[in-house]
């Protein structure tokens, strides 16, 4: 399940969702910075923090708690 987090730079609400990857164990994911790339900044712009799971493109958005965290990768 590979795994992306998008987030930007000095983007608190991206520290919050990375404590709560860490809180679920959340299995390693790659971390893509949006700042820079106008591709990605006009697809997530203000969503970030935003989980996507590449197999099947589905995708996370912020907020996410642990549960809704262990829900998507399909753990319960």
């Amino acid at each position: 399940m590979p795994l992306i987090l998008f987030q930007r730079d000095d983007c608190h609400l991206c520290d919050l969702a990375l404590d709560v990857l860490a809180a679920a164990r959340a299995p390693e994911f790659e971390s893509v910075f949006i700042d820079g790339d106008s591709g990605l900044e006009a697809r997530y712009g203000e969503r970030v923090p935003v989980l996507r799971e590449e197999g099947d493109g589905r995708e996370l958005e912020w907020p996410f708690d642990v549960e809704a965290l262990g829900r998507f990768l399909g753990r319960g």
